[in-house]
């Protein structure tokens, strides 16, 4: 209910107008009455009435003089100014304290009831226009951090701030901008992750980070604007943030820091971080990556990769699993040194898988084949060299398994040869091949020790120690010349001695004694 005070040094009136108004049916209240201004101020001072009812001429100080300390002190509180014909002038010049009421005296209940119906309409419409202004300002406030999320975006996406704009933003949003230097922070969520994930990711560093001056999420991204000066500790904070992120969600996080600049650049570090975040492909998931990063590699300017494709598909197609790899080893570093643009990359990968696979029978070519949009789908160039390693893998294993029982045969060969022509100087790994067996020397020497685990050489050697050590214990009598010869050392006993020691501890004439 609206309070009512009522002022006047008449009794009569006084007690006319309480008695007579019907307060509860305007929805008022009369509060207490004065019978002079001074007595009027300390009463409203106390009551903060809505609505004061005034005589203008009374003793100590005039309902003019109330009107007008009033007014000063509590604006919202409206007068109505009772006064006599004579009077009347002298009451309008109260307007200038917001008085627009005024009534002569003698009035009725009526009129008085009239004129507080609308001084209450006024205040209601006032209310009205309060709750208004609140609403739209309590409104503004909430949607505020999503205008603050908007004007980001505008931020890195035009190419040119004017010192308008930036002022305009300035005062609606009462930060100072104009002369700060910022970084850009920009989040990539690894793995399959949903809109929840990057807004809870947004919520997360909001908590850790320092005050940043802006935050949005951006496509995929998660963006911050941060103050240089509050900046000190972003490394240590990223990292407690992809923790923290990662002990809720299960999902790792890679983040881009761009250089310091003003804020009016943030189009260009914008672009910088996306820049740093490509490079995420060479550099691996989970990283943190600058400018520095990126720089610190020299750009090849020659886009061409020099590749043996022939000499890997021999050792895919030979079974030769250990050193397939060292190959693809090699091709991927080469890779990651150059560090060409992603697609051309992707495309030198995916030239060499298919060369690979069509090594296959065409059964399990098109299952390989079905696996390329995976391949050219992968993130980084860790996740595409893991992938065709397993595939690789497969493939030459395949071949080996096919081919064990027809290598075991040819190394059976072998092992028959040498034991036939033990004693011929000139037995050797190349002698075998191209005498013997018509083959490729260094083909039959790996596939010679993928079987025997031995390389040839040491193979024949190690036999002709044991056969020299045979010899001796079955001849107690035979001379060193003699033995050497036997074996394969043809006229060089001084040599056969020192690789007899070397295999036993022991020279032949020592050997001989100990038995």
């Amino acid at each position: 209910m609206y309070k009512v005070l009522l002022v006047d040094d008449e009794r009569i009136i006084l007690e006319g107008i309480s008695n007579g108004i019907d307060w509860a049916a305007l929805d008022t209240i009369l509060v207490d009455t004065a019978r002079n201004g001074v007595e009027a101020y300390e009463k409203i001072v106390r009551e903060q009435p809505h609505i004061v009812i005034s005589d203008i001429k009374m003793p100590g100080m005039d309902g003019l003089a109330l009107a007008a300390k009033v007014h000063q002190e509590f604006p919202s509180i409206r007068f109505i100014l009772l006064s006599g014909f004579s009077e009347f002038e002298y009451a309008r010049s109260a307007m200038q304290y917001g008085v627009k009421h005024y009534l002569l005296k003698p009035c009725n209940e009526h009129t008085i009831m009239e004129t507080l119906e609308k001084v209450i309409g006024e205040l209601k419409e006032e209310e009205d226009k309060e709750q208004f202004v609140q609403g739209i300002k309590s409104r503004f406030e909430t949607a505020q951090p999503y205008i603050k999320e908007q004007l980001l975006k505008e931020f890195i996406s035009n190419k040119i701030y004017t010192n308008r704009d930036l002022s305009y933003y300035q005062r609606l949003f009462n930060i100072e901008l104009s002369d700060q230097q910022v970084r850009l922070l920009l989040f990539q969520l690894e793995g399959e992750f949903s809109f929840e994930h990057m807004y809870a990711l947004k919520n997360i560093a909001e908590e850790i980070l320092v005050s940043p001056l802006l935050s949005t999420i951006i496509g995929e991204y998660v963006l911050f604007i941060m103050e240089e000066g509050k900046a000190a500790q972003l490394q240590d904070q990223i990292k407690l943030i992809r923790e923290k992120f990662f002990q809720f969600y299960g999902l790792d996080t890679t983040v881009a820091v761009s250089e310091a600049d003003h804020i009016r650049s943030a189009r260009r570090l914008y672009q910088e971080t996306l820049e740093c975040l490509n490079h995420r492909f060479y550099l691996g998931e989970g990283s943190i990556i600058t400018k520095k990063d990126i720089t610190s590699v020299s750009q090849d300017s020659d886009f061409s990769i020099e590749f043996d494709e022939q000499q890997f598909c021999l050792l895919i197609k030979s079974g030769h699993w250990e050193d397939a790899r060292e190959e693809i080893t090699s091709f991927f570093t080469t890779l990651i040194n150059k560090r060409l643009g992603i697609h051309l990359t992707k495309s030198y990968v995916m030239q060499l898988f298919l060369v690979m696979v069509q090594t296959c029978d065409s059964e399990h070519m098109n299952v390989y084949m079905e696996k390329i949009p995976s391949l050219m789908a992968m993130n980084t160039v860790q996740q595409m060299k893991t992938f065709f390693e397993q595939t690789a893998e497969e493939i030459t294993l395949t071949y080996y398994n096919c081919h064990k029982t027809k290598h075991s045969s040819i190394i059976n060969k072998v092992i028959g040869i040498i034991n036939e022509h033990l004693g011929n100087p000139d037995l050797s790994l190349k002698w075998v091949a191209n005498q013997m067996l018509y083959m490729n020397a260094d083909y039959l020497g790996k596939l010679f020790k993928q079987e025997t685990g031995e390389r040839f050489s040491n193979y024949v050697m190690k036999v002709r120690i044991e056969k020299a050590m045979e010899q001796i214990k079955q001849m107690d009598d035979v001379k060193i010349v003699t033995l050497a010869e036997m074996i394969g050392f043809g006229d060089n006993p001084q040599y056969f001695s020192q690789v007899f020691k070397k295999h036993t501890g022991c020279t032949p004439s020592e050997y001989r004694k100990g038995l």
